[in-house]
């Protein structure tokens, strides 16, 4: 008689339980804020960018459990190409990695493991942000938490893949979203 609304209890407990671990996975930086204006150092230098380049400090913390690896994207969905611009994807960052030094694209300081794929401006690794003048664009830097060691792709993987297979094997996510308007 009472078996029903235990059961129904026990699952909405779950649910609950589930939800709160899924709010504490963060993605937190000393370089860049939620909503703030991405300063010079992180600006592409070309397409009428002057900028550093440089790759901001990203820092997260309590993945889900059964997290094998991660993935980090930094996607600028306002670029008006119809399906936005790749400025950075990091795929087969080990479990055990929780951060990225300021600067570490390109520089050999990105945990043992992880592949950095082309972006779109061409180039392997990070690329600032470069909207069009007088326009204001949202860079969405979202670490991804996966349920693979490592994703299978081909050598110069396209960012559509790349973001497909992510999309397949990601737990959870979790995002800073800056933006830049020069």
């Amino acid at each position: 008689m009472f078996r029903k609304p235990l059961i129904a209890a026990l699952a909405i407990a779950a649910s609950f339980a589930s939800a709160a671990q899924a709010q504490d996975f963060k993605l937190t930086s000393t370089s860049i804020a939620e909503g703030q204006q991405l300063t010079n150092q992180f600006v592409f230098n070309g397409f009428g960018c002057t900028g550093g380049n440089l790759s901001p400090q990203l820092s997260w913390s309590n993945a889900p459990e059964g997290t094998k690896s991660f993935a980090l994207t930094a996607y600028d969905p306002d670029a008006p190409t119809g399906s936005g611009w790749w400025h950075w994807n990091v795929v087969n960052i080990p479990a055990s990695a929780n951060s990225f030094e300021e600067g570490a694209s390109g520089n050999k300081t990105l945990p043992a493991g992880s592949m950095e794929i082309t972006n779109d401006y061409g180039a392997k690794g990070f690329g600032g942000a470069c909207p069009p003048a007088g326009e204001v664009h949202r860079y969405i830097f979202t670490i991804h938490a996966l349920g693979v060691p490592a994703l299978d792709l081909p050598d110069n993987p396209s960012n559509a893949l790349v973001g497909y297979m992510i999309g397949a094997n990601t737990l959870q996510t979790a995002k800073i979203t800056a933006v830049f308007n020069h």
